[in-house]
């Protein structure tokens, strides 16, 4: 099965490192470092990252739910990662806190969505994943992923 492949790209603005982030047609987007390396104007890389992993598990994760048949009417994840002391500071650890709004969610059916996100259906997840020790967390239960 051949896909086309998804393409990006950044483009330098000044003399540190602030860069402005395309994809197709959708806006840009700023990247910058915080001082003195840059201007702290915009995210960094690694905030993005963040935002990539939020919104990939929980589409995945709110499909699934649906699929079972459970009524989603609000969804919001926060996102906090632990960075490694020494280069490359990468993430050590992530952990996602989710609030699912839902008349009729069971926590054990959001355990079950999140297993499947994390080992089939969210490709960052997957990339992360024996990397990264990332958790899910729904008001307050937490699910390991």
């Amino acid at each position: 099965m051949s896909q086309t492949p998804l393409t990006a790209s950044v483009q330098l603005l000044n003399e540190k490192l602030r860069f402005s982030g395309s994809a197709d047609n959708f806006p840009d987007i700023l990247l910058d470092y915080i001082p003195p390396l840059g201007e702290g104007s915009g995210y960094m890389p690694m905030q993005l990252l963040l935002i990539s992993l939020s919104a990939c598990s929980a589409s995945s994760i709110l499909t699934l739910l649906r699929r079972m048949g459970k009524t989603i009417t609000a969804c919001s994840v926060d996102a906090e990662g632990i960075r490694r002391e020494e280069h490359p500071t990468a993430f050590r650890s992530i952990s996602l806190t989710f609030r699912i709004e839902s008349p009729d969610l069971q926590v054990q059916e959001f355990t079950k969505a999140v297993q499947l996100s994390a080992d089939t259906y969210c490709p960052v997840w997957a990339m992360l994943k024996g990397n990264v020790e990332i958790t899910a967390t729904l008001a307050g239960d937490t699910i390991g992923g």
